[in-house]
């Protein structure tokens, strides 16, 4: 990506209804180097998601490939076998359970559309208030999902940055 006429320019995305953490570089030198390490997977990035159902394993990893959906262009989805998409891996672990919610904390390997807010439902427990893909579970606050930290090397002085946003923000 080029930054050009001194633009900041955004680093990574976030789903346009997920809330939380953006990295956003003031260079082009800054935005290359970023960039490259989401590219090449060695960031790290963590969310928070309330979801419907009590999720039963305590830590789980949802493996599947997402592409666009061939009925609906609009839409991702998941092909567990492979066949077409791009390959997509969720980790998640339960934070808490309670009255048929659950609080997950997410980390993606791979960042596809909807990637994360895919696979919870493609496991039977869509995202709270997710427009898209909830089933009918709109929640009128909106998308439950929250990109809460980010780890990643800092461009000039290549030393380890964490940002994460205070434990008591609320989804």
């Amino acid at each position: 990506p080029k930054n050009t006429n001194n633009r900041p320019g955004l680093v990574h995305r976030i789903d346009k209804d997920t809330s939380g953490l953006l990295v956003v570089a003031k260079t082009e030198e800054a935005m290359t180097h970023l960039a490259k390490q989401f590219f090449d997977k060695t960031s790290e990035r963590t969310y928070l998601a309330l979801v419907w159902g009590d999720v039963l394993d305590d830590k789980g990893t949802v493996e599947g490939h997402i592409g666009r959906d061939p009925k609906n262009r609009l839409l991702m989805t998941v092909f567990p076998d492979g066949s077409q998409g791009k390959e997509a891996i969720t980790h998640f672990e339960v934070i808490a359970n309670n009255e048929g919610k659950s609080l997950l904390i997410v980390r993606i390997e791979t960042g596809r559309l909807h990637q994360i807010r895919r696979h919870l439902d493609f496991i039977s427990h869509p995202v709270m208030g997710d427009p898209k893909y909830g089933r009918g579970n709109k929640n009128r606050d909106g998308l439950k999902l929250l990109a809460k930290s980010l780890k990643f090397l800092d461009p000039w002085t290549r030393k380890t940055v964490e940002m994460s946003l205070p434990e008591d923000l609320s989804l």
